[in-house]
C-alpha cells in the first residue's frame, strides 16, 4: 500500500467524480469572483484616486441595469450551486436499496468493524469492489469522524447516535482511513485502511476465518442470556410486546405517537425503555445503560431484524399484555441467573 500523501487523493468510488466536479466548479467560481473584484478594486483605485487635496468627488447617478445585474447574476450562480450541492448531498445521504451492511464502532483510538456474518476487524475493513456498502456507525466515548478521502466520504461518529454513510468502491486496492475529528492525545494514530477486493476474493476472505456465528445468532444468545424472552413472547401475551416483525414497522406508543422501529428506536428501547412505551403495555422494563456494550447492542439489533413477521400476522401490530387482576400486579417471572455484570437486564423493548 502506498502511504504517501498526494496533493489530491485518488478517486475510487462512484461518488468521487460527482464530489470532485462540484468542488472544482466551486473553486473556479470563487477564483473568478476574487479575480474580478480584485481587478476592479485596483482599476478603480488608480483611475478614480484623489489627485489634489482640493479635489471633490462628483455625484454619481447609479445605473438601474448595473444594480440589477450585479444582484441577479450572483443570485443565479448561487442558486445553481446550491441545487447542485443539494443533489450531491442527497445522493450521499441516501444509500441504495441493496447494500452490504457493516457496523462501525469508534473508540479511542481505533475503528472496530462487524460484518453481519460475524467477522470482526480492527482498523481494517474488507469490502468487495462494485458493491454498495452501508456503514452504521457509533462511538463508545467521544466524537470521532470517519473519513476515507479516496471515496469522498466523511461523517461524524457520535456517542449515543447511529450515523449512516455509504460508498461503492470502483477500484480494487487499499485506501486510507482517518479520524478527522480531534478525539484525544492519540488522535493522529487513529488510522486504518479499507481493503477493496474482487468479489470472489472477498467471498474467500469471508469464509477464511473462524467466527462465533452471525451477528444475529450472537444477538439471540445475548437475548437469551439476559432473559429478554421471559417478557417478549412470540404470542404477544408477555409483559413486553412481541419482537417478531417489529423491525421497520410502525409502532403506536402510549402517548399516541407513531414511530418507526429502526436501529435508533431499538437502541433507545434497550438503554432508555421508558422514553417510548408501546401502547397497551406498562413501563416496567429496566434500563440497561452500561450493562451492554455497543457491539452487543448492534448484535441485538441484527437479531431483531432477523425476526420476520408470521404470514397470518400484521407487521408492527403489538398485542396488549394481559391485564393484572384487580387489586394487584402480576408476579414477576424469575429470570435465569445473572451474567458477569451481576444483573439480569431482562427485556429488550417496552
Amino acid at each position: 500500500m502506498n502511504w504517501s500523501l498526494p496533493l489530491f487523493p485518488t478517486g475510487a468510488s462512484t461518488m468521487a467524480g460527482k464530489v470532485d466536479a462540484l468542488y472544482f466548479v466551486l473553486i473556479a467560481v470563487s477564483g473568478l469572483a476574487v479575480t474580478v473584484i480584485s481587478l476592479l478594486i485596483l482599476v478603480f483605485g488608480v483611475r478614480y484616486r484623489r489627485r489634489t487635496p482640493e479635489q471633490v468627488g462628483a455625484p454619481v447617478i447609479p445605473s438601474l441595469a448595473l444594480e440589477i445585474g450585479w444582484t441577479a447574476v450572483p443570485l443565479v450562480v448561487g442558486l445553481v450551486l446550491f441545487a447542485w450541492g443539494a443533489n450531491v448531498y442527497f445522493a450521499q445521504a441516501r444509500p441504495p436499496a441493496e447494500t452490504l451492511d457493516v457496523y462501525v464502532v469508534g473508540k479511542q483510538w481505533m475503528w472496530k468493524f462487524q460484518h453481519p456474518g460475524g467477522q470482526r476487524e480492527i482498523n481494517e475493513l474488507h469490502v468487495p469492489v462494485g458493491r454498495a456498502v452501508r456503514l452504521t456507525a457509533t462511538s463508545e466515548d467521544v466524537i470521532h469522524s470517519f473519513f476515507v478521502p479516496a471515496f469522498r466520504v466523511k461523517a461524524d461518529v457520535i456517542p449515543g447516535r447511529y450515523t449512516t454513510l455509504w460508498f461503492n468502491a470502483t477500484k480494487p486496492g487499499e485506501y486510507h482511513l482517518f479520524c478527522a475529528e480531534y478525539c484525544g492525545t492519540q488522535h493522529s494514530g487513529m488510522i486504518g485502511r479499507i481493503v477493496v477486493m474482487e468479489p470472489n476474493a472477498f467471498q474467500a476472505w469471508l469464509g477464511g476465518g473462524a467466527v462465533e456465528g452471525s451477528m444475529a445468532s450472537q444477538g439471540e444468545k445475548i437475548f437469551q442470556d439476559l432473559a429478554c424472552h421471559t417478557c417478549h413472547l412470540d404470542s404477544g401475551q408477555g409483559r413486553g410486546p412481541t419482537l417478531t416483525g417489529l423491525y421497520g414497522s410502525q409502532v403506536e406508543l402510549a402517548s399516541g405517537q407513531v414511530v418507526t422501529a429502526d436501529d435508533a428506536y431499538i437502541r433507545e428501547s434497550v438503554l432508555s425503555p421508558a422514553a417510548k412505551v408501546v401502547a397497551g403495555f406498562q413501563p416496567v422494563m429496566p434500563t440497561f445503560q452500561g450493562l451492554v456494550s455497543e457491539e452487543q447492542l448492534l448484535a441485538l439489533i441484527e437479531y431483531v431484524k432477523s425476526l420476520q413477521a408470521k404470514p397470518q400476522g400484521t407487521p408492527g401490530t403489538q398485542a396488549p399484555a394481559q391485564q393484572p387482576p384487580a387489586g394487584g400486579t402480576p408476579a414477576q417471572p424469575q429470570p435465569p441467573a445473572p451474567g458477569p455484570t451481576g444483573r439480569n437486564p431482562g427485556e429488550a423493548r417496552n
